[in-house]
């Protein structure tokens, strides 16, 4: 026998799964057997082209009408043609010998929703191509952002309800899924070692939804097919986890795509958005997985917080080009991972809305993570864990703004607390012992030192000189926010070579008032921290102020013109607008009250679009600090959910636990303890302006 493979996840709390860790433990697993007629799994199925021409769900009908559970029956073999009637094989075409089968839509007018009773049957035919772009009404043209294809019109969903864990299944070679919207698909109150429920679960003939360590063996037929893993899926042009009207959905999914045992799968051109857990998983096997082109935007409101998350072996995978905005956690998190990925080219900002991560985690050796915009993070830009050994991981030609931390931070192994582990632990000592190679991570690199932290240029012309490993690149940045020791690295400016000594020198054309710093990369050990900034002084030894960079508006949405102009001097803004809201004992709900309010909020957040907001949960004193700090975080990504479903983009607020530690008053009485259970509203104007907060009690609930 041989082993299938689950993911262990956090159980479900008060009926919402709140997907909280994850990891993979061998099971036997067992499911239904998909085989409905006499035909044998291994033998040749014929190629239809077939036209799904019903919204409805259920078992199939001889009826006028193709339904897609029916599709997917015809096309993987179970559901013999001449079992449909007249009017629905003249639905059916054959295809030549060798083509795949595929899945075309001619839904009626307003009737292109498919509310789903139960799951669909796993996808067993090779070359199965289901495309939601021939349904009338499409508009390939509408795509105004290559990260942001248009949207689709037949919608995948779960009727209501009903539970349905997965929207499509696939388990074959060269299945692609094309243009459709999938969203609702998530489990309640499961335990806590199941499969992962998903908008899109690729794997070789997955285990059932509840498959756990005591789950019993798989039945002969499916054994033998363990090693058949699908090879080159392609999930391209889908809007997985919002419907095609762009609202947030009623009922969000738990996780995006799954891939959970596959090679050589693609997902590119994508708008993943508001899960549950991440948009993008995967699981025991992701060799050769393309991630390309997608918005990833607003993932992980209530588990799972990071937006693409990968594990188990990944050899040969990549992640490039993609608009990562937004999510909850890290924008990319790469978890004790076999193999190494390729990370180019994207847009990771906004992210750590509620956990403060790095925008970049990475466990494990010889990742390459160059040519990417990482910024507005409230944590470090990419950081390289120390345990298990992680080495050799290039960090360059990045560009990096507004971060809580280091652009590049290595983590020891002697700081192993959660944050240190999650968010990085700071600028590191120089190496001073061989043993450093082996408990941090890029094999303890040493940050370059500049000879001086101030350097005299001529004219617009600097020399630059200092020490790095011997041997090692290093790549000197120039720093716009110089408020800090280390700033974030902004802008490449050159590359030169450490010699054998450790010596290195530039000549650099910067103007004086610059600010610098540098990174070092050896291919034995990887990429450094930063050198702290050092800045560049005039002739005659004085510091020049440079003009501030430009304000940069947050946005996860592609781009509109007119743009936005911003007034350099604007005057102040005085908004007559609630500042907090107010809950009931032991609840997270937003009161009919407390929505008035929101209400109010939402509107100053879309008309002024320059505004950032953050979110202070509160709560009285009564339970433990650890259920308090709990509690406060559920009401505050309550009322953003709700700000969220209003229009308010999701990269534009932050979540901030206090739990018991900011009371009020120091008093006892039912009305404390009311205004104790709280959110805030900490309003930021970018342009740098006052705003004057009004207080309310309106929504007050006394016990």
């Amino acid at each position: 026998m041989k082993q299938q493979w689950v993911y262990g996840i956090g159980a479900a709390v008060l009926g919402t799964p709140v997907l909280v860790g994850i990891a993979l433990s061998p099971v036997w697993s067992q499911t239904e057997p998909l085989i409905e007629s006499e035909t044998p799994l291994e033998e040749a199925v014929p190629a239809y082209s077939i036209r799904v021409t019903s919204a409805l769900d259920g078992d199939p009908v001889a009826d006028e009408q193709l339904t897609l559970r029916e599709a997917l029956k015809l096309a993987n073999g179970t559901l013999p043609l001449d079992a449909l009637s007249p009017a629905e094989q003249a639905l059916v075409e054959p295809l030549t010998d060798g083509a795949g089968s595929e899945i075309s839509f001619e839904l009626p007018e307003g009737e292109t929703t498919i509310e789903l009773v139960d799951l669909l049957p796993e996808v067993v035919v090779p070359n199965l191509v289901i495309d939601g772009t021939t349904q009338a009404g499409y508009d390939a043209e509408a795509m105004i952002d290559p990260r942001f294809p248009p949207a689709p019109v037949v919608t995948l969903t779960v009727a209501p309800g009903q539970e349905v864990a997965r929207g499509l299944s696939i388990a074959a070679d060269g299945v692609v899924v094309r243009g459709l919207s999938i969203y609702g698909f998530r489990t309640t109150d499961r335990a806590t070692q199941t499969t992962p429920p998903s908008d899109i679960f690729i794997s070789a003939l997955a285990p059932p939804v509840d498959a756990s360590p005591l789950t019993p063996p798989l039945p002969m037929f499916r054994l033998s097919r363990q090693d058949t893993v699908p090879q080159g899926v392609v999930v391209e042009q889908n809007w997985l986890g919002l419907p095609p009207s762009d609202e947030f959905p009623e009922v969000p999914s738990a996780f995006g795509v799954t891939v959970f045992n596959s090679t050589d799968a693609v997902i590119r051109n994508n708008r993943i958005e508001h899960h549950d857990g991440s948009a993008i998983i995967s699981g025991f096997q992701a060799n050769g997985l393309q991630i390309s082109e997608n918005a990833i935007v607003g993932n992980g409101l209530a588990g799972m917080p990071d937006a693409i998350r990968l594990e188990g072996t990944i050899a040969g995978s990549a992640i490039t080009d993609n608009l990562i905005c937004g999510n909850d956690g890290s924008g990319i998190y790469l978890f004790k991972p076999e193999g190494a990925s390729q990370i180019t080219g994207n847009t990771i900002q906004y992210n750590g809305r509620r956990f403060f991560r790095s925008a970049v985690y990475v466990m494990g050796s010889d990742h390459q993570i160059n040519d990417n915009f990482i910024g507005f993070q409230p944590g470090p830009g990419v950081v390289v864990a120390a345990h298990p050994d992680s080495d050799r991981n290039l960090i360059r030609q990045n560009r990096f703004a507004q971060l809580d931390g280091l652009s590049i931070d290595l983590v020891t192994q002697g700081n192993a607390g959660v944050q240190d582990f999650q968010r990085g632990d700071g600028p590191n000592p120089p190496r001073n012992s061989h043993n450093r190679r082996q408990e941090t991570g890029n094999g303890a690199i040493n940050a370059p030192r500049f000879d001086s932290y101030r350097f005299t240029g001529t004219g617009d012309t600097v020399t630059v000189t200092g020490r790095a490993d011997p041997g090692s690149e290093v790549d000197l940045y120039l720093v716009v926010e110089d408020d800090r020791p280390y700033g974030p690295l902004a802008e490449v400016i050159t590359t030169v070579s450490a010699g054998d000594d450790g010596r290195f020198s530039a000549d650099l054309e910067v103007p004086p008032g610059s600010h610098l710093s540098a990174i070092a990369s050896d291919p034995s050990y990887g990429t450094s921290e930063p050198a702290p900034v050092a800045a560049v002084l005039d002739a005659d030894g004085s510091l020049p102020v440079l003009p501030p960079p430009a304000v940069e508006i947050p946005s996860c949405a592609p781009p509109e013109p007119p743009e936005i102009v911003v007034d350099p001097e604007p005057e102040p803004l005085v908004l007559e607008v609630p500042r907090n809201i107010h809950f009931a004992l032991d609840r997270s709900d937003i009161s009919a009250e407390s929505a008035e309010i929101l209400d109010q909020i939402a509107e100053v957040m879309l008309e002024f679009p320059f505004l950032t907001l953050e979110l202070h949960g509160h709560t009285d004193p009564r339970a433990s600090a650890a259920y308090n700090l709990a509690l406060s975080e559920r009401r505050a990504n309550a009322a953003r959910n709700y700000l969220i479903a209003q229009g308010v983009p999701p990269e534009r607020m932050q979540i901030v636990p206090f739990g018991l530690t900011q009371r009020l008053s120091d008093e006892s009485s039912r009305l404390a303890y009311a205004r104790d259970r709280r959110v805030e509203f900490v309003f930021t104007d970018l342009r740098g302006v006052d705003i004057i907060f009004v207080d309310q009690e309106d929504d007050l609930q006394l016990e």
